[in-house]
């Protein structure tokens, strides 16, 4: 699945608005000034005229030119920042997640993964019929992030099994799916002991309240338990951070024992 691949302007609209704020400012100043001190201060007298030629109207309109493009960006991102806190903000249950289009989804999706600290990237891989919709970063490990706004459908193995798929081709740790609904047992099954985190519209649903209340009463976010499908018995929780265990092997005593998947950055184990 190749990647679509983000222009500049993109890029720069994909930012927080104050990096394109700023990126406009010192843009305009190092092709509207940077370039004609450039070439006089390099020396010899060739140099030092096309030094002043850069003086002229063309690179000032060349430097407008910068300035107004990062600075539609940043208006861009700015509205777009606004529309998903809108999104998040205005959710009032399991109804009004079924009642967004697939894209709102992913967009409210996405700014629920951003407030927990994650540098969101949308790929543009995904669409109505799934795919990889985000890429999730933080702590130097990365996400997959599928979201499945099915109304009246249970999410089934094969969709599972194509997201584990796409882990080593992204080289990516781990798989996040995010659907309003739930999950068949078969794709549970599947997801034990692998790192596949399958997040029930009731776990979203919680998470999006819980940031609801951060933002009404600017109190201290909460720590955030792991948002996923509830495991089966047989999978036990990490004692130290909640998250899904996955059976490992001592590689010296060849001794099977559960270990936290977000190892190493959690050292959490149980005996198996």
């Amino acid at each position: 699945m190749a990647r679509r691949k983000q222009g500049g302007f993109e890029l720069i609209a994909s930012m927080p608005w104050p990096v394109g704020f700023v990126l406009g400012i010192v843009g305009y100043v190092a092709v509207r000034y940077g370039i004609a001190w450039y070439f006089s201060s390099a020396g010899g007298p060739a140099l030092a005229a096309v030094g002043k030629a850069s003086q002229g109207s063309a690179f000032s309109m060349l430097a407008w030119i910068l300035l107004g493009i990062c600075w539609l960006a940043a208006l861009l991102s700015f509205i777009s920042s606004r529309h998903r806190s809108n999104l998040l903000e205005t959710q009032t249950g399991l109804d009004s997640l079924r009642g967004m289009s697939w894209r709102q989804f992913e967009m409210l999706v996405g700014e629920a993964f951003r407030r927990q600290g994650y540098s969101v990237e949308e790929t543009s891989l995904g669409g109505a019929d799934g795919g990889v919709d985000l890429i999730l970063r933080k702590g130097g490990r990365t996400a997959l992030v599928q979201c499945k706004q099915w109304r009246n459908q249970r999410v089934d193995v094969k969709v599972v099994r194509e997201m584990y798929g796409l882990l080593a081709h992204h080289g990516a740790n781990s798989v996040k799916i995010v659907s309003v609904g739930d999950y068949t047992s078969d794709a549970r099954r599947f997801a034990q002991s692998k790192p596949i985190e399958l997040v029930t519209g009731d776990a979203l649903l919680a998470l999006v309240r819980t940031e609801q209340t951060v933002q009404n009463t600017k109190a201290p976010r909460p720590a955030v338990a792991p948002m996923r499908a509830p495991a089966s018995s047989s999978t036990p929780d990490c004692p130290k951070c909640g998250a899904v265990m996955l059976k490992r092997e001592n590689r010296a005593t060849r001794q099977t024992f559960w270990g936290c998947q977000n190892y190493p950055r959690c050292r959490g184990t149980r005996p198996a």
